[in-house]
């Protein structure tokens, strides 16, 4: 047995956790899990899922993989997978710059056809003007030579149609104000909102706010191992969710102002806050999957 699978076997068991449940957590084959241990690599496919598997097995057990790597080098097999990023990084370089070379091959067509369309735009303005004042001129001088005569009586009826209309005007404002008054809505409640703020690795931290209280409900739709700890790592629940069994579990943490919770099987898992269902800002299929949940109090 290794330096590496002697920690991560003695890790495992200090959680009490069998080779059956790590293979649920994990969904690795139960024979690569006892590879792993005994350092047995030859049983696997390839450097790359031994690398894969050895960090699901850390994360699994709430170890630092990158720590995991560093320590243990000599014993873990090299990945090809730099050779491959560099190349795809070549091809993505090519691509864009072939994208480039056409933009500028458009650009002075666009620019020549931008120019006329402003030429002619202009011509359609002075144009539009000139004709425009010569109509009225021409109005003006026709207006001058009409003489109108007013007549008293018909001032006389047009004063008191005016002042009809004020009197019915100033009553018609009266009863606008007062309906406005009457129709003033009540304020409105703000509604609970749940959002992701930040994302490390299999880290996601939301925010609660405009939240009355703090639950927390897990359900599972399969099988499945979660722990809820708050901020200090006290832990409120820890271990299988079992659909038919034990397939749900709900903590009230209002009292608490954060919430950590991990999800061994994220795609066999719903998490509730407050009966709104959370949704994963990182897909499902990611397996293993630590939320954290902040609830900013309303006077924050």
């Amino acid at each position: 047995m290794t330096e590496l699978g002697n920690r991560l076997k003695e890790t495992r068991l200090a959680k009490n956790l069998s080779l059956d449940d790590l293979q649920t957590i994990t969904k690795i084959q139960k024979r690569y899990l006892v590879g792993i241990e005994e350092g047995n690599y030859e049983s696997m496919p390839g450097n790359f899922y031994v690398r894969a598997f050895i960090k699901q097995y850390a994360e699994a057990l709430n170890l630092n993989p990158d720590e995991i790597f560093e320590t243990y080098q000599n014993e873990i097999p090299a990945s090809h997978n730099d050779e491959i990023h560099h190349l795809s990084r070549v091809k993505t370089h090519k691509a864009i710059s072939e994208r480039s070379s056409k933009v500028f091959d458009i650009l002075p067509k666009v620019l020549i056809g931008v120019f006329v369309v402003g030429i002619a735009s202009l011509l359609y303005y002075f144009i539009s003007n000139n004709v425009g004042d010569n109509k009225n001129q021409s109005l003006s001088n026709d207006t001058q030579k009409v003489k109108i005569e007013k007549s008293t009586e018909l001032e006389k009826v047009n004063s008191d149609q005016t002042a009809k209309t004020d009197t019915n005007n100033s009553v018609t404002n009266k009863e606008t104000t007062t309906t406005k008054e009457e129709a003033t809505p009540a304020p409105v409640t703000p509604k609970q909102e749940l959002s992701a703020v930040q994302k490390q690795g299999t880290m996601t931290t939301y925010d609660l706010k405009n939240a009355d209280k703090f639950v927390i409900k897990l359900v599972s739709k399969g099988q499945t191992w979660v722990s809820i700890k708050n901020g200090k790592q006290k832990t409120f629940f820890q271990g299988m969710l079992i659909k038919g069994k034990t397939e749900s579990q709900t903590q009230d943490l209002s009292t608490e102002t954060m919430a950590i919770i991990r999800v061994g099987n994220a795609a066999n898992t719903d998490i509730y806050v407050n009966d709104q269902k959370l949704e994963y800002a990182i897909p499902a299929t990611a397996n293993v999957q630590n939320i954290k949940i902040q609830h900013v109090l309303k006077n924050e």
